[in-house]
């Protein structure tokens, strides 16, 4: 793939990656300290980041969608391995948005998510350099690949927690797609996300509270999708993020 066909790709949905001007309705969440956009906006996570929804969220559809996600019980983590999911940012996870583009699954959400990017000489995927807006802590991240592990990918439902709820039976190229998805993933403040572990919403929600929603919007879109239940407290915790 050439380099401008992977830039359309990337760029399915946005307005400006920070590369170029313009200013679009990305560019103001972002500008109002939104990071990106809402997850009702975004419903295949080709779009930036994780916004906020605004305001009325009796109407926005919120609540009602994560009603519909199902519970069950946590089971055991006996088995589980990150290599269950596939290697790790692997761009060959068919059935995904973004895969088999020449680019790898971390960079491309570091070039969704950043703005004043900056890649490295003679490439257009590796990304060397970028500001991030982290939706966990609401604080812009100046990052460079030197010190890689300040910003690390979140998976929203992380892969353990899948693998405890139903993804343990699984085949494999189901459990590849989770891991990849861009629904599932978030570059976001790496001593957030490694707080966070695999924990559930009921047991870790993101420190802003003004993302908390969205947070449990984002959850439940994920376990929507990949037909994956959450636990009671979770649900009961991810309703109660959205006004119930």
């Amino acid at each position: 793939m050439t380099a401008a066909a992977v830039s359309a790709v990337l760029l399915a949905g946005c307005t400006d990656t920070g590369d170029t001007g313009g200013a679009g309705a990305e560019d103001t969440a972002r500008a109002s300290g939104g990071g990106g956009v809402s997850p009702l906006d975004n419903p295949d996570g080709t779009k930036s980041g994780l916004g906020p929804i605004p305001k009325g969220l009796v109407d926005s559809g919120a609540y009602e969608l994560i009603e519909k996600v199902r519970t069950k019980g946590r089971g055991p983590k006996t088995g589980y391995k990150r290599d269950k999911f596939g290697y790790a940012w692997m761009d060959s996870a068919d059935g995904v948005p973004l895969a088999r583009n020449g680019c790898d699954t971390r960079n491309d959400l570091l070039a969704r998510d950043g703005t004043d990017i900056r890649h490295r000489s003679g490439s257009d995927c590796v990304v060397v350099s970028m500001k991030l807006v982290d939706p966990y802590t609401g604080k812009t991240l100046d990052w460079t690949k030197k010190k890689a592990a300040s910003v690390q990918i979140d998976h929203v439902v992380p892969l353990s927690y899948a693998w405890q709820l139903g993804a343990a039976r699984w085949d494999e190229a189901k459990r590849r797609r989770l891991a990849n998805d861009p629904l599932n993933l978030l570059p976001v403040d790496g001593p957030a996300n490694s707080a966070k572990g695999d924990a559930g919403p009921a047991s870790w929600l993101p420190p802003n509270k003004e993302i908390r929603c969205s947070y449990a919007v984002r959850f439940a879109q994920v376990a929507l999708k990949y037909e994956l239940p959450v636990t009671g407290p979770d649900k009961s915790v991810m309703l109660r993020q959205c006004g119930g």
